[in-house]
């Protein structure tokens, strides 16, 4: 039996891994290759290519990579006839896996779509590429299945695969200790992990920051970048302040488990964030027609994850084509002066986490694929 896997991002190839670790535990000898990056590879997939490496965002970058793109997909068509496997799984990244479904559907191979695209939110008129690419979609968050069944496409909600990383994390002990052992109240920074967002939110962060630290001295800063080429190129940004700004590359979950508070991009490190209770302000910095097309597309009242899970807003939302500094600045700042606010919502994150953080889905999704993956051996045999 063979499954092919396909993540387009570094969230993906997260999820991609837990995925592949738990096909290889329900199917042992299981043959799994695909696209993805470093953790799926680790898994146990025998990686064609490192597309999660190459993750982009707004237009004019997704246009530049097109030429890059096609030659991939040819790379998966060839993959395809020479080692045709029984069902593809696609993670999230829908621009590239329409594409990529279609070169499978074309040969009569299934598609499941593991951590759909926010069609919901942005693009419900794609739901029509959904029915007709995609054999199931694996939902991930409880409103999902309703939407998507509503609509023709076959969905089952499984639970969100962050939730199954989460509960696994061991956080680096020496550095908490070493951190608990500095002066100051901590407020994380969360840049996010996308080229584009590595060069929108840094400055707008810094900014807040100095705001910040102006009003309440007794507040350091932790900047949490998920490489160390991102950390480079924050720490340079930094260097040009006299303020109290660490950059650590690999140190997110910890650095949200020291904060009071942070200031992050609006992704799934929401849930990261719901799970270990820490408030945080959403930021989401888009160009002038990114603000145009938000303002057009947008079907929901909200970008973060957290808040729609809520159903009204508990992390105060920035989606902007400004620096909103003095806003986001001021919502920490409310937070570290009125103490009754943040227990409040510190039990608010509470209530909704031990609603919504149900573990297991990476091994849901897996029986699912397996299911998939079985149905079409037994009808080419």
């Amino acid at each position: 039996m063979r499954v092919f896997v396909s993540a387009g991002e570094p969230s993906g190839d997260l999820h991609g891994a837990n995925l592949v670790r738990a096909l290889h535990h329900q199917r042992p000898g299981l043959q799994i290759s695909g696209f993805g990056g470093e953790l799926i590879a680790a898994a146990g997939c025998s990686l064609l290519y490192p597309l999660a490496d190459h993750a982009v965002i707004g237009l004019t970058q997704a246009a530049a990579s097109v030429p890059h793109f096609w030659r991939i997909l040819s790379l998966a068509d060839r993959h395809f006839h020479e080692n045709r496997p029984d069902v593809v799984v696609v993670i999230d990244n829908p621009g590239f896996h329409w594409w990529l479904a279609g070169t499978a559907r074309k040969l009569g191979i299934p598609v499941v779509y593991f951590v759909a695209p926010q069609l919901w939110a942005w693009g419900g008129w794609r739901v029509g590429k959904m029915r007709r690419l995609v054999s199931r979609v694996l939902c991930t968050l409880p409103f999902e299945q309703e939407w998507y069944t509503a609509r023709g496409v076959s969905a089952t909600y499984i639970g969100h695969p962050y939730f199954d990383e989460l509960r696994a994390q061991n956080l680096d002990v020496p550095f908490m200790t070493e951190q608990r052992a500095k002066p100051g109240i901590v407020i994380g920074l969360l840049p996010g992990s996308r080229r584009q967002e590595l060069e929108n939110n840094p400055p707008s962060l810094i900014r807040a920051a100095e705001i910040i630290h102006r009003e309440r001295p007794d507040t350091r800063f932790l900047f949490a970048c998920l490489k160390e080429e991102h950390r480079r190129r924050v720490a340079e940004l930094v260097n040009e302040t006299r303020l109290p700004i660490e950059v650590h590359a690999g140190r997110t979950p910890e650095i949200i488990e020291l904060a009071h508070s942070t200031i992050s991009v609006s992704g799934s490190v929401g849930l990261e964030l719901l799970y270990r209770t820490t408030p945080s302000v959403v930021t989401f910095r888009v160009g002038r027609l990114g603000m145009v097309l938000a303002f057009l597309l947008k079907k929901v009242p909200h970008i973060s994850l957290v808040n729609l899970l809520a159903g009204r807003e508990l992390f105060p939302e920035f989606l902007s084509s400004q620096c909103e500094a003095e806003g986001m600045a001021g919502h920490i700042l409310h937070w570290l002066n009125d103490e009754a606010a943040y227990s409040t919502l510190r039990r608010e994150l509470i209530t909704l986490r031990d609603r919504i953080a149900e573990p297991g889905a990476c091994e849901r999704a897996a029986q699912h694929v397996l299911e998939m993956a079985g149905a079409t051996t037994r009808a080419a045999a």
